[in-house]
């Protein structure tokens, strides 16, 4: 039986980018480095995110973006904080594709590797039931 998500693993360029990254707008815990230590395929870090454990291992970038994403559960109230912190960086805030209103709001954003982030405002069981009015 499946417990949850185990871990989430991005194949990353440079780890020192990549731990900006997730320190500066998730405010990852980096919880292990293997230095010049290879115990699995790579060089590896691995972080906590909201009690999430994320790995990055060192290798080639993504060749171009698409709309696979990974996206992390934030507060109305943080949607600002965050987005600025994603500035912050450098990177591009793409615009959110279209909502219904009430399903909740998003920042989607690109990593330096070709990663799509979202941080997202609402919940499933909110969308589901926006969703169930609307076919009403």
């Amino acid at each position: 039986m499946i417990e949850g998500i185990s871990h989430i693993t991005f194949i990353v360029k440079e780890l020192e980018s990549a731990t900006r990254f997730f320190k500066a707008i998730f405010d990852a815990e980096e919880i292990y480095a293997s230095g010049d230590k290879t115990f699995s395929l790579t060089k590896e870090k691995f972080f906590l995110i909201g009690g999430q454990w994320i790995a990055v291992m060192a290798g080639e970038s993504l060749s171009q973006r698409t709309y696979n994403h990974v996206a992390f559960k934030i507060s109305e109230e943080d949607f600002a904080m965050y987005k600025a912190r994603i500035e912050a960086l450098g990177l591009e805030v793409k615009p959110p594709r279209s909502r219904v209103e009430g399903e909740g709001r998003s920042l989607y954003f690109y990593d330096f590797d070709h990663h799509l982030f979202e941080l997202h405002t609402g919940t499933l069981a909110e969308r589901l039931a926006r969703y169930a009015e609307i076919i009403k």
